[in-house]
């Protein structure tokens, strides 16, 4: 039976929630420890590479749980209502440090309640993923699915990326405020999305398959996790440009005035400004990369898509440093339309691996193949901001507590080429793997991939 077209927003709906802690995660930490608690560049990075590996430790165990939870309220609904709110009070606690502490407790506050958030993450965003799989077996279907989710999770960019920020106004307090005030949409969206699919399609019954069995059937899908290990690429390359933009707003983007969104960039926040430019051109992309995926192909859509974000990631470090936020700003909103490929495509792929298992073996594991999925970008979301904190340190960047400080030459072309050529060239090799290895498996096991 097909979903109705409220389920498939319903169900695209919870991942503004989700995004909002991504984007926090990946565009936050690192700025916040390092220009407000007085955190250095190395350790910061440290701790954002050390919570978020431990964070993957939990996903196995979470996405074995959900495969075999039994409830009147189905495997999965469970621990989505109630990892919300853990998720929403983390994201909140871990902003609202102490004033007037030291570096060393600012630390250790920031990353026990990082660790919070990050395992209410993996209750809520482990499930969730799981559902793609048991709502719908129809390829074209699951993509006007994502595209609903992807349309809701550039909401999310924004609201995480320049809304908390343009709340938290440039201060210690103002980022607990901001923090507070994004919380209820963590859960509201999670809990609504739960509502408006609870009567859509879903296998009710738990699991009997052991750990060690549910991961060797999903490593024997080869095509998946070949699928899983390129995202996890590409996400590095994603991470790598959110864990440098908090730091390009402050040094490479020094708006001289004129231009005709200054006057926005000055009310706003350059940040809030690049973000509402980036999210607006992803939401365009929705619907350009759901018809290019049914036309061409998933994963020629997918490569299309790539080779953009090449060409933008090689503008921009051309524009860069820049004293025309306008200027960059277009350049903002072309990213997010190329993006637009990288968040949609590969999240309606996966599942249509996930049937070839299913139909192979006839075991409902897509809690296993969910925690496998996520485990790729979540290594790449840890490594990204430890990498960026590491070559930030090697060229002398230096912490502070008052947002901004001078820094050296060499510090600031390390971020420049960081956020820039280094992704772009990430990608190059993401292609090249996507036709080369990924393609050919994919085409063995499923009609169009």
């Amino acid at each position: 039976m097909a979903l109705s077209t409220g389920q498939k927003i319903g169900w695209g709906l919870a991942d503004m929630g989700i995004v909002v802690f991504v984007i926090v995660k990946q565009l936050l930490v690192l700025a916040f420890l390092t220009s407000y608690l007085g955190v250095s560049a190395g350790l910061a990075g440290t701790i954002a590479t050390g919570v978020l590996l431990f964070d993957m430790i939990t996903d196995p165990a979470i996405g074995y749980m959900s495969d075999r939870t039994n409830s009147r309220y189905g495997r999965r609904f469970p621990w989505m209502i109630s990892g919300a709110v853990m998720l929403a009070l983390g994201v909140y606690l871990m902003f609202a440090v102490p004033a007037g502490q030291s570096p060393g407790f600012n630390a250790l506050w920031f990353t026990g309640f990082f660790i919070l958030a990050t395992v209410g993450f993996t209750m809520v965003a482990i499930p969730y993923g799981a559902t793609a799989g048991e709502m719908t077996q129809d390829a074209r279907e699951r993509s006007g699915m994502v595209a609903w989710r992807m349309g809701f999770a550039s909401v999310g960019i924004l609201i995480g990326g320049a809304l908390l920020p343009a709340l938290a106004g440039g201060t210690l307090e103002g980022h607990a405020f901001a923090a507070l005030v994004v919380a209820p949409v963590i859960i509201g969206t999670v809990w609504l999305s739960v509502f408006l699919t609870r009567k859509a399609p879903r296998i009710a019954l738990p699991s009997s398959v052991s750990p060690t069995r549910m991961l060797g059937l999903v490593l024997k899908n080869r095509a998946f996790v070949t699928l899983a290990l390129l995202y996890g690429v590409m996400t590095f390359s994603v991470a790598l440009i959110t864990a440098g933009l908090a730091f390009a707003v402050l040094y490479l983007i020094q708006d001289a005035g004129g231009s005709p969104l200054s006057g926005l960039a000055s009310g706003l926040g350059a940040l809030s400004l690049l973000l509402g430019s980036f999210v607006f051109g992803s939401i365009l992309s929705q619907i350009v990369w759901v018809m290019l995926s049914n036309r061409i192909g998933k994963t020629a859509a997918l490569c299309l898509g790539l080779l953009a974000y090449i060409a933008l990631l090689i503008a921009l470090y051309m524009a860069l440093p820049s004293t025309n936020v306008t200027t960059v700003a277009g350049l903002f909103l072309i990213a997010g339309f190329t993006n637009g490929a990288y968040q949609q495509i590969p999240w309606a792929m996966y599942p249509d691996l996930m049937d070839v298992t299913r139909d192979e073996t006839g075991e409902a594991i897509e809690g296993a193949f969910s925690a496998i999925w996520l485990f790729g970008q979540k290594l790449a979301n840890a490594l990204a901001p430890g990498a960026m904190g590491l070559l930030l340190a090697l060229y002398g960047w230096r912490a502070t507590t008052e947002g901004r400080v001078e820094q050296a030459p060499e510090a600031v072309n390390a971020l420049h080429y960081a956020m820039t050529l280094v992704p772009a060239g990430i990608f190059v090799v993401a292609i090249v793997a996507l036709l080369v290895i990924y393609r050919p498996m994919a085409a063995r096991v499923i009609a169009r991939p």
